[in-house]
Protein backbone atom coordinates (compact mmCIF):
# COMPACT_ATOMS: atom_id res chain seq x y z
CA UNK A 1 0.00 0.00 0.00
CA UNK A 2 1.71 3.53 -1.02
CA UNK A 3 2.12 5.85 2.22
CA UNK A 4 0.25 9.26 0.65
CA UNK A 5 0.52 11.86 3.46
CA UNK A 6 -0.87 16.03 3.16
CA UNK A 7 1.53 18.54 3.09
CA UNK A 8 2.25 22.19 3.57
CA UNK A 9 -1.31 22.43 5.49
CA UNK A 10 -3.82 25.61 5.08
CA UNK A 11 -5.89 26.02 8.50
CA UNK A 12 -8.99 27.60 8.43
CA UNK A 13 -10.19 28.51 12.16
CA UNK A 14 -13.91 28.84 12.58
CA UNK A 15 -15.20 28.97 15.65
CA UNK A 16 -18.15 30.81 17.98
CA UNK A 17 -17.19 34.28 19.17
CA UNK A 18 -18.74 33.38 22.48
CA UNK A 19 -16.34 30.51 22.24
CA UNK A 20 -13.66 32.79 24.54
CA UNK A 21 -14.58 35.54 26.58
CA UNK A 22 -17.79 37.56 27.32
CA UNK A 23 -20.66 37.70 24.90
CA UNK A 24 -21.11 40.16 22.39
CA UNK A 25 -24.50 41.28 21.95
CA UNK A 26 -25.19 40.84 18.27
CA UNK A 27 -27.76 43.35 17.98
CA UNK A 28 -25.81 46.12 19.93
CA UNK A 29 -22.94 45.43 17.51
CA UNK A 30 -25.17 45.58 14.48
CA UNK A 31 -25.98 49.14 15.82
CA UNK A 32 -22.96 50.45 16.29
CA UNK A 33 -21.73 49.63 13.02
CA UNK A 34 -24.78 51.37 11.27
CA UNK A 35 -24.29 53.95 14.03
CA UNK A 36 -20.85 54.33 12.82
CA UNK A 37 -21.24 54.06 9.60
CA UNK A 38 -23.50 56.94 8.87
CA UNK A 39 -21.03 59.50 11.12
CA UNK A 40 -18.26 58.18 9.31
CA UNK A 41 -18.21 60.97 6.38
CA UNK A 42 -14.63 60.44 5.54
CA UNK A 43 -14.91 56.66 5.22
CA UNK A 44 -18.21 57.45 2.59
CA UNK A 45 -16.45 59.64 0.70
CA UNK A 46 -13.39 56.86 0.73
CA UNK A 47 -15.88 54.33 -0.62
CA UNK A 48 -17.38 56.75 -2.95
CA UNK A 49 -14.01 57.25 -4.78
CA UNK A 50 -13.08 54.11 -5.20
CA UNK A 51 -16.00 52.51 -6.01
CA UNK A 52 -16.81 50.34 -2.82
CA UNK A 53 -20.53 49.45 -2.81
CA UNK A 54 -22.10 49.82 0.56
CA UNK A 55 -19.29 50.65 3.06
CA UNK A 56 -16.17 50.24 4.77
CA UNK A 57 -13.86 51.81 7.82
CA UNK A 58 -10.85 50.15 6.71
CA UNK A 59 -9.55 53.75 5.59
CA UNK A 60 -11.30 56.24 7.68
CA UNK A 61 -10.92 54.83 11.19
CA UNK A 62 -8.37 53.05 13.19
CA UNK A 63 -9.87 53.58 16.86
CA UNK A 64 -13.10 51.73 16.73
CA UNK A 65 -12.20 50.30 20.32
CA UNK A 66 -11.71 53.67 21.93
CA UNK A 67 -14.95 55.06 19.80
CA UNK A 68 -17.53 51.83 21.26
CA UNK A 69 -16.73 50.08 24.25
CA UNK A 70 -18.00 46.81 21.75
CA UNK A 71 -15.81 46.66 20.08
CA UNK A 72 -13.01 47.30 23.18
CA UNK A 73 -14.84 43.89 24.52
CA UNK A 74 -14.80 42.57 20.83
CA UNK A 75 -10.99 42.99 21.16
CA UNK A 76 -10.77 41.18 24.15
CA UNK A 77 -12.58 38.24 23.04
CA UNK A 78 -10.28 38.08 19.45
CA UNK A 79 -7.33 38.06 21.24
CA UNK A 80 -8.26 34.88 22.91
CA UNK A 81 -9.31 33.42 19.37
CA UNK A 82 -5.70 34.45 18.08
CA UNK A 83 -4.36 33.05 20.96
CA UNK A 84 -6.05 30.00 20.45
CA UNK A 85 -5.12 30.16 16.49
CA UNK A 86 -1.61 30.65 16.98
CA UNK A 87 -1.30 27.72 18.98
CA UNK A 88 -2.67 25.42 16.72
CA UNK A 89 -0.70 26.57 13.72
CA UNK A 90 2.39 26.03 16.15
CA UNK A 91 3.75 29.27 15.74
CA UNK A 92 7.23 30.21 17.57
CA UNK A 93 6.63 33.36 18.73
CA UNK A 94 9.59 33.89 20.92
CA UNK A 95 9.61 36.65 23.13
CA UNK A 96 6.86 38.95 20.65
CA UNK A 97 3.18 38.56 20.47
CA UNK A 98 0.65 38.54 18.09
CA UNK A 99 -1.23 42.03 18.50
CA UNK A 100 -4.47 43.76 16.94
CA UNK A 101 -3.41 46.01 14.09
CA UNK A 102 -6.49 47.33 12.90
CA UNK A 103 -10.08 46.68 12.72
CA UNK A 104 -12.75 47.22 10.65
CA UNK A 105 -16.79 47.49 9.61
CA UNK A 106 -17.91 46.10 6.42
CA UNK A 107 -21.61 46.77 4.92
CA UNK A 108 -21.99 45.13 1.96
CA UNK A 109 -24.96 45.99 0.08
CA UNK A 110 -27.45 43.87 -2.35
CA UNK A 111 -25.13 43.16 -5.31
CA UNK A 112 -21.76 44.63 -3.55
CA UNK A 113 -18.53 42.04 -3.79
CA UNK A 114 -14.93 42.11 -2.69
CA UNK A 115 -12.66 41.51 -4.92
CA UNK A 116 -9.69 38.56 -4.05
CA UNK A 117 -6.86 40.01 -1.72
CA UNK A 118 -4.68 39.16 0.44
CA UNK A 119 -3.33 40.94 4.00
CA UNK A 120 0.79 41.38 3.41
CA UNK A 121 1.32 43.07 6.72
CA UNK A 122 -0.29 40.76 8.84
CA UNK A 123 0.06 37.29 10.28
CA UNK A 124 -3.79 36.66 10.59
CA UNK A 125 -6.31 37.84 9.90
CA UNK A 126 -10.55 37.31 10.58
CA UNK A 127 -13.92 38.16 10.27
CA UNK A 128 -16.26 38.04 12.86
CA UNK A 129 -20.10 38.17 10.91
CA UNK A 130 -23.13 40.75 12.24
CA UNK A 131 -25.17 39.66 10.15
CA UNK A 132 -25.70 37.39 7.42
CA UNK A 133 -29.27 37.19 6.04
CA UNK A 134 -30.63 34.62 3.82
CA UNK A 135 -28.94 34.65 0.38
CA UNK A 136 -25.22 36.42 1.83
CA UNK A 137 -22.48 35.35 0.46
CA UNK A 138 -19.96 33.24 1.60
CA UNK A 139 -16.16 33.78 2.01
CA UNK A 140 -14.10 32.45 -1.08
CA UNK A 141 -10.68 31.01 0.05
CA UNK A 142 -8.71 30.18 -3.17
CA UNK A 143 -5.52 27.65 -3.22
CA UNK A 144 -2.31 29.47 -2.55
CA UNK A 145 -0.72 27.11 -4.82
CA UNK A 146 -3.39 28.21 -7.76
CA UNK A 147 -1.13 29.67 -9.97
CA UNK A 148 1.46 27.14 -10.00
CA UNK A 149 -0.75 23.93 -10.87
CA UNK A 150 -0.39 24.99 -14.70
CA UNK A 151 -1.88 22.19 -16.59
CA UNK A 152 -3.06 20.34 -14.10
CA UNK A 153 -7.08 19.08 -14.63
CA UNK A 154 -9.93 20.25 -12.39
CA UNK A 155 -10.51 18.88 -8.88
CA UNK A 156 -13.66 16.32 -8.76
CA UNK A 157 -16.84 18.09 -7.58
CA UNK A 158 -16.92 15.80 -4.30
CA UNK A 159 -13.04 16.19 -3.58
CA UNK A 160 -12.05 16.48 0.07
CA UNK A 161 -11.88 19.82 1.60
CA UNK A 162 -8.35 20.23 1.34
CA UNK A 163 -7.86 19.51 -1.89
CA UNK A 164 -10.53 21.90 -3.44
CA UNK A 165 -8.94 24.65 -5.50
CA UNK A 166 -11.46 27.21 -4.08
CA UNK A 167 -13.26 27.06 -0.65
CA UNK A 168 -16.88 28.29 0.46
CA UNK A 169 -16.89 29.09 4.46
CA UNK A 170 -20.70 30.88 5.22
CA UNK A 171 -20.18 31.18 9.20
CA UNK A 172 -23.60 32.27 11.11
CA UNK A 173 -24.03 35.66 12.91
CA UNK A 174 -21.78 35.68 16.00
CA UNK A 175 -19.04 32.93 14.63
CA UNK A 176 -15.42 33.91 14.15
CA UNK A 177 -12.84 32.74 10.97
CA UNK A 178 -9.39 33.06 11.10
CA UNK A 179 -6.69 32.38 8.70
CA UNK A 180 -3.39 32.92 8.22
CA UNK A 181 -2.83 36.53 6.20
CA UNK A 182 -1.23 35.14 2.87
CA UNK A 183 -4.00 33.46 1.94
CA UNK A 184 -6.12 35.01 -0.73
CA UNK A 185 -9.77 35.71 -0.50
CA UNK A 186 -12.55 37.18 -1.49
CA UNK A 187 -16.55 38.06 -1.03
CA UNK A 188 -18.68 37.08 -4.46
CA UNK A 189 -21.80 39.24 -4.84
CA UNK A 190 -23.75 39.54 -2.00
CA UNK A 191 -27.61 37.98 -3.45
CA UNK A 192 -29.07 39.04 -0.23
CA UNK A 193 -31.50 42.02 -0.50
CA UNK A 194 -30.56 42.98 2.99
CA UNK A 195 -27.02 44.14 3.90
CA UNK A 196 -24.23 41.72 4.84
CA UNK A 197 -22.34 42.76 7.88
CA UNK A 198 -18.81 42.13 9.74
CA UNK A 199 -16.17 43.02 11.21
CA UNK A 200 -12.84 42.13 9.99
CA UNK A 201 -9.28 42.55 11.43
CA UNK A 202 -5.49 42.09 11.50
CA UNK A 203 -3.03 40.66 13.96
CA UNK A 204 1.05 41.89 13.60
CA UNK A 205 3.25 39.93 15.26
CA UNK A 206 6.00 42.20 17.35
Amino acid sequence: MPNITSLFATRLYHAQLSAHGAPIDPKELENSCYAIAHDDEAGQDWCEKNGYAGYTSYASLSDLPWRFPIFADLVKVLDAHVTAFAQDVQFDLGDKKLQLEDIWINILPEGGIHTGHIHPHSVISGTTYVTMPDGASAIKFEDPRLAMMMAAPTRMKDARDELRTFFYAKPAVGEVLLWESWLRHEVPMNMAEDDRVSVSFNYSWG
